[in-house]
């Protein structure tokens, strides 16, 4: 399935040619009629020699009415450019190949209308001005065919060259991710909301919930059609009317995208490379305001210049642009530029959630470089480093690569030592990569962040893991890899809740070891109602408890490890022999005071030996 746009001057015949070759009349309003012109745009379908099915856009050629024109070219596979033999190459004529020239537009036929109407002569002079106009572009040398819309001369071969260029036309790319730029909404009765549009990334079925972006709204498809026909499933390239429950076709409107789920979003600043046309009036200049179209959407836009100061025209600059109102776009999106003059410009998006640079810095340039002209690797590594770490599938959207493109590049930086996978086996999905210098990075990070932790607390196991991943600002699934992966390499140690530094050991100094003797001393000399006066370094107390030589029960309630193990087998025994047992009874068991078996019991409770039912303790 492939979609056709038409292109070319006002009253030149791109209508009445379409109802010639189609038997569908494209102008559907009413003004439209009674005007004989079209407002708006139109749709037809027809099936070309070899039974390729083709979509046909019909748009207006007004000057007046582009920003209608534009919202129905972006997912075209192929131009009809219409040209009245009797008038020839026309201001509109040129403005709208301009704009195909910018999309990018490389597959095309013209038209040459109104053939009855002038001799042979004529018809060839205008055909070889038509051709010099076209040589500069991406149009250049497609086949120009005579036709007449109300004769009917020239329809079969001009069916025959349309078929021939959609023949060598590579089917759109499905990376999984459906996407459809509305062109229209509208209610039909005893259905609903009803939008359409052509579907140009991904499948769609019915029963399929969507998001519609940026407007967050969900809702869920009831029904798809393709040319009159009902479809339970359409794959990319399609036109589409979509019958939607779950919102009304007031809350829809051009420029919104359905899409599937969970991974498009929109943005209102984007990185771009962008051209100005040749025959533009002048030069823009840093922050230039201008009115900005792709897909279906337009909004104003100012330009940030980030290597020129002004652009001139047909000259290039990498540029980001400052949206009014957010747009849900991704990497490779072309898009087109205007002003009061008319289309000025336009480019490809390189990177559509942009942050804020700083102008003429090189290491942006060149990463956009990169992102725009390099290979999948470059890419792959460059967005890798962006985002690290990342799960492999989430590099599709950002790269806008196929999945089997993104798992190659993977595979290729891994073993050519660029990226570091840290989930064990093959590189799946859902493996998690960094880049090999980002994963450097965060290795010394943790390295460092250890022995500064050790100097500062030499008597310490480690430092808490949460507070490392805190630090590193990292997700615990990824902490949990990184941790892994150094604990492998003979960096770290792992013990439990605490990370150290590999090979870390812990001495006390001669007058910390006295310090301790005499503190485990003065405890074990009560061991169930031990002086709460006794003084120690706060930092040598942590060590004993790591050490398991004490166990602190409450604030100001330490045991030795003896102790307590004592006074807990005690406690169990108790309860195993009557059941439960109350605070009192305790207290009477260990011979000691409410205080100190307040603080016990509470501990086992936490520790859950215990459990509090009322006065009383039982087992767990």
């Amino acid at each position: 399935m492939y979609v056709i746009g038409t292109a070319g001057h006002v009253d030149h015949g791109k209508s009445t040619l379409v109802k010639a070759l189609t038997g569908i009349d494209p102008d559907r309003l009413k003004e439209e009629k009674e005007r004989e012109m079209t407002i708006d745009l139109g749709f037809a379908w027809l099936t070309l020699p070899g039974g390729i099915e083709v979509g046909v856009v019909d748009v207006p050629g007004h000057h007046r009415l582009v920003k209608n024109m534009l919202a129905g070219v972006g997912g075209i596979d192929l131009a009809l450019l219409v040209v009245a033999a009797d008038e020839g190459v026309m201001p509109q004529t040129r403005e709208h190949l301009a704009i195909l020239d910018l999309l990018g537009v490389t597959r095309g036929v013209v038209a040459l209308t109104k053939k009855d109407l002038v001799d042979d002569d004529w018809r060839e002079l205008i055909a070889s001005d038509v051709a010099d106009t076209l040589a500069p572009t991406t149009m250049a040398g497609v086949p120009i065919v005579a036709v007449s819309s109300t004769t009917g001369e020239g329809l079969d071969e001009l069916k025959e060259a349309l078929a021939q260029a959609l023949a060598v036309t590579e089917p759109r790319r499905d990376l999984g991710r459906a996407r459809l730029p509305i062109d229209r909404s509208f209610v039909m009765t005893g259905f609903g909301a009803v939008v359409t549009g052509t579907l140009v990334d991904g499948s769609l079925r019915t029963g399929q919930e969507v998001v519609i972006v940026p407007k967050g709204l969900k809702a869920r498809i009831r029904g798809l059609q393709s040319h009159r026909k009902k479809l339970d499933e359409a794959s990319p390239g399609r036109r589409l009317a979509v019958n939607l429950s779950g919102v009304s076709h007031d809350e829809l409107e051009r420029g919104d995208v359905l899409a599937t789920p969970g991974w498009l979003t929109a943005t209102d600043a984007l990185d771009a490379n962008i051209k100005l046309v040749k025959d533009a009036p002048g030069p823009i200049k840093h922050n230039a305001p201008v009115m900005f179209h792709t897909g279906t959407f337009e909004t104003l836009a100012r330009v940030r210049l980030l290597d020129k100061n002004e652009l001139r025209p047909g000259e290039s600059a990498w540029a980001q642009l400052k949206l009014q109102n957010p747009v849900a776009v991704v990497k490779g999106d072309l898009f087109i530029l205007r002003n009061s003059w008319g289309t000025i410009g336009g480019g490809q998006i390189v990177e559509p959630k942009a942050k804020r640079h700083r102008r003429f810095h090189e290491s942006t340039l060149e990463r956009l470089q990169v992102l725009q002209a390099g290979s999948p690797e470059e890419v792959v590594l460059e967005t890798l480093g962006a985002t690290e770490p990342c799960l492999a599938h989430s590099l599709i959207d950002p790269t806008s690569l196929s999945w089997e493109q993104v798992k190659d590049a993977l595979d290729a930086l891994v073993q050519s030592g660029q990226a570091t996978m840290l989930t064990p086996g093959d590189l799946d999905r859902n493996a998690v990569l960094y880049t090999s210098r980002g994963f450097t990075s965060v290795s010394d990070q943790v390295q460092e962040m250890l022995r500064q932790f050790h100097q500062t607390y030499p008597i310490r196991h480690g430092m808490v893991k949460e507070e490392v991943r805190t630090r590193l600002q990292l997700p615990a699934s990824a902490f949990a890899l990184v941790v892994r992966r150094l604990v492998e390499e003979f960096k770290i140690g792992d013990l439990g809740p605490v990370l150290q530094a590999h090979g870390h050991e812990i001495s006390l100094t001669p007058e910390q070891k006295k310090e301790a003797d005499a503190y485990l001393a003065g405890l074990a000399a009560s061991p169930f109602s031990p002086p709460g006066a006794l003084s120690i370094d706060p930092e040598l107390l942590s060590y004993l408890l790591d050490e398991g030589r004490v166990v602190r029960t409450g604030s100001d309630v330490v045991f030795t490890a003896e102790a307590y193990r004592e006074m807990t087998d005690r406690v169990v025994r108790l309860i195993k022999e009557s059941g439960k047992v109350t605070l009192g009874e305790v207290r009477d068991l260990l011979g000691t005071s409410r205080k100190y078996v307040q603080a016990l019991l509470e501990h086992l409770d936490q520790q859950r030996v215990t459990r509090r039912v009322g006065d009383e303790r039982v087992l767990r």
